[in-house]
């Protein structure tokens, strides 16, 4: 990676909008996240775009360290490792227990099991420049990951035809961070920054795309279900109704014949005690 100085003024410039945007970006779940904590559940969400982008930031953070002046890339890693921390952390507090234990397992293959094999690998059988090559193709394929990641979420929003649990505040500044960490890469001469930020503007103009395609259809899909919802209520009614005892027209009720037969009984009941007290 070329040096990043004054010297290089557009990689320099670049590299601060980067750094800006990708803050935004971390942050863009935060109202994702609020939700979660109110209703104490994680609801449709995922957690796997959260995992591969905390294992992204730290293979950047060591792909950094093997480098000279690139405190930019640094810096954002860092607080993409913390954030990203707190975000899973929460996602394990109020997950179901499914969505817990897959997210614990890709946890440890991804942050544990996996960085640890690279980082051992790339200190054991390489050094120098070309350890830095190795890990710099490493970090491009994890990089690719994260913007793919999101592939989930537009299959749910397809299926579903709702941009429920795709925000659009998230997809807006991951397109405008691929934008600004492209032409870092490009001024700094930099193939392993500048790659894989193409696919990541691809994927966000994508998703974007689709917000705009489905985002009254939620509207939509709310009107179609209040029909089942009155039939619900309706036959709650009738429910209580049946059990307060309102009968049908047809069930057992007395009628009118009924009682002049029980009349008629009793008048004969009383002829025949008068003719007994007369025989007496």
């Amino acid at each position: 990676m070329a040096v990043l100085s004054m010297d290089h003024p557009w990689a320099f410039t670049f590299g601060i909008l980067g750094n800006i945007i990708s803050f935004m970006v971390y942050l863009a779940p935060l109202p994702t996240f609020y939700r979660i904590y109110k209703r104490k559940t994680t609801e449709g969400f995922q957690s796997v775009p959260y995992v591969v982008a905390l294992f992204s930031a730290m293979l950047w953070i060591y792909y950094a360290c093997l480098n000279t002046d690139v405190s930019l890339l640094i810096t954002i890693n860092s607080f993409g490792c913390v954030i990203e921390t707190i975000f899973i952390v929460m996602y394990l507090i109020y997950a179901p227990k499914k969505a817990k234990i897959f997210t614990v397992k890709i946890l440890v293959l991804l942050n544990v099991v996996v960085f640890g094999l690279i980082l051992v690998l790339t200190l054991l059988l390489s050094e120098g420049e070309k350890r830095a090559k190795i890990l710099g193709w490493v970090c491009v394929a994890f990089s690719v990951s994260v913007f793919v990641a999101p592939l989930s979420i537009i299959r749910l929003v397809i299926r579903t035809k709702s941009v429920e649990f795709m925000p659009f505040n998230l997809s807006f500044f991951l397109t405008l961070s691929a934008v600004a960490w492209f032409f870092y890469g490009l001024f700094s001469k930099d193939i392993y920054v500048a790659l894989p930020n193409v696919l990541g503007f691809i994927f966000g103009v994508l998703q974007m795309v689709l917000y705009l395609c489905y985002r009254n259809a939620k509207l939509v899909q709310k009107e179609e279900c209040k029909v089942p919802e009155h039939v619900i209520t309706i036959s709650k009614i009738g429910m209580t109704d049946k059990a307060s005892g309102v009968h049908p027209i047809n069930s057992k009720t007395p009628s009118s014949s009924d009682e002049e037969e029980a009349l008629s009984e009793e008048e004969e009941r009383k002829h025949d005690n008068d003719e007994a007290i007369v025989e007496v």
